[in-house]
């Protein structure tokens, strides 16, 4: 069940769009002067030809309220000046994928900040973590200016810190292998920090590189990674929101995220008893953001700082996914219950709230309402019993072991 992909500017609207032949369906990204202002996804037939009345139905439908925001935001940046130089350096850990690499590499390159600028602004560092061979530092090395760095203890948050070490001051800005920056990635951030310099942590908008299958279709019309098209500035006190800021997957996607690496040291780094592949890939991006906002540092979301993900293909896939996810979160509120106490009655609300919210999802799927077939939902919560049932400290201990095979 694919569904044809487009990006549409709203002031510059083809006069059709056509699904092709084994198409089911359109996702539109909508952007406003290179702005994403929205997106909508619309079930179709295959061969079905959409007019230019409804395709101004569809994009006011995906940017709804935000595009009256997002003509006053492009008028107020007309004539602005680009937000400054501010050093940042894009972080790719990556462990055996080295085509995902090239194609991340790609699009770096391509950014006309990589061509304009010199290296004391605009990095990029690849971290090979435990590689099985050296294909990755080959397509390392076919990018002039790229950095490199090894990181031999195997685990995704070792290679977080291991970008910590290998960098400079200013934003590290964290990219997964299978996600591709937009061309307005690094302004978007830029103007972020610069509007926000008081911040501890930067997340983006991060949409779907392709909707080629019934799982990646299923992710998205979900929710995906979506968190909006308008700015927030998450707080530190959010007297709205009784479990705030322990809901942490609320904030971004560790995906598209950033941090001042000034703020990373302060804050000891990552936990790399998280996301430490089988059998704990997950957890690592919600604890850095709860960490950051509970320091008394606002983080902020911001639609422009852009970038699209290839989302798992596969039915099988996706299941892990799910799983992980609830392993993950609920490793996290694990570690967090315990670290910081006077959060406990706020993680209880969440452990409770969570789990009635997928007792619905289940009680829809069930019904056939659901947005993901029963089994993605089992998944998740079975995820999340063997990941508050001790998981955390099992992988303390994994963790410790890696550290006496690698001094």
């Amino acid at each position: 069940m694919p569904y044809a992909l487009h990006t549409l500017d709203i002031e510059n609207l083809p006069d059709s769009l056509a699904l092709g032949t084994e198409e089911n369906g359109f996702a539109l990204v909508v952007r406003h002067r290179g702005r994403p202002a929205g997106m909508v996804m619309e079930p179709g037939k295959p061969g079905e030809v959409v007019g230019r009345g409804r395709l101004e139905a569809l994009v006011a439908k995906a940017a709804g309220t935000s595009l009256l925001e997002q003509r006053a935001l492009a008028a107020l940046a007309a004539g602005e000046p680009a937000p400054p130089p501010l050093p940042v350096t894009a972080c790719i850990c990556t462990k055996d994928h080295p085509d995902l690499v090239e194609r991340c590499l790609a699009a770096l390159t391509a950014l006309p900040e990589w061509v304009a600028e010199d290296r004391t602004t605009f990095r990029i560092l690849v971290v090979d973590n435990a590689p099985s061979d050296g294909a990755t530092a080959a397509v390392v090395a076919r990018f002039p200016g790229v950095d490199y760095a090894m990181e031999p203890r195997p685990g995704l948050d070792f290679a977080r810190n291991k970008a910590i070490a290998a960098s400079r001051d200013g934003l590290l800005a964290y990219v997964d292998d299978d996600a591709v920056v937009t061309p307005g990635w690094l302004a978007g951030l830029r103007r972020a920090w610069a509007d926000n310099p008081d911040a501890g942590g930067f997340t983006g908008l991060v949409l779907p590189f392709a909707l080629e299958t019934e799982a990646q279709v299923l992710f998205e019309r979900r929710g995906g990674f979506g968190r909006g098209y308008r700015r927030i500035r998450h707080m530190p006190v959010d007297p709205r929101n009784r479990v705030h800021p322990c809901g942490a997957g609320t904030f971004g996607a560790g995906c598209n995220m950033a941090f001042p690496r000034e703020v990373l040291i302060a804050l000891g780094g990552f936990d790399e008893a998280l996301d430490t592949g089988r059998p704990l890939p997950g957890g690592g991006d919600l604890d850095i953001f709860y960490r950051v906002v509970r320091s008394g540092r606002p983080l902020v979301y911001d639609p422009d700082y852009a970038l699209a993900h290839e989302h798992r293909k596969d039915m099988a896939g996706l299941k892990r996914q799910y799983w992980t996810w609830g392993q993950g979160f609920m490793a996290f509120v694990t570690k967090s219950r315990r670290s910081d106490p006077a959060a406990r009655r706020r993680f209880s609300w969440l452990i409770f709230w969570w789990l009635r919210h997928q007792g619905r999802e289940l009680a829809r799927a069930l019904r056939g309402k659901g947005d993901v077939p029963v089994g993605m939902v089992v998944a998740e919560l079975r995820g999340a019993v063997t990941g508050i049932l001790g998981e955390y400290d099992r992988s303390l201990r994994r963790t410790a072991e890696i550290r006496r095979r690698f001094p």
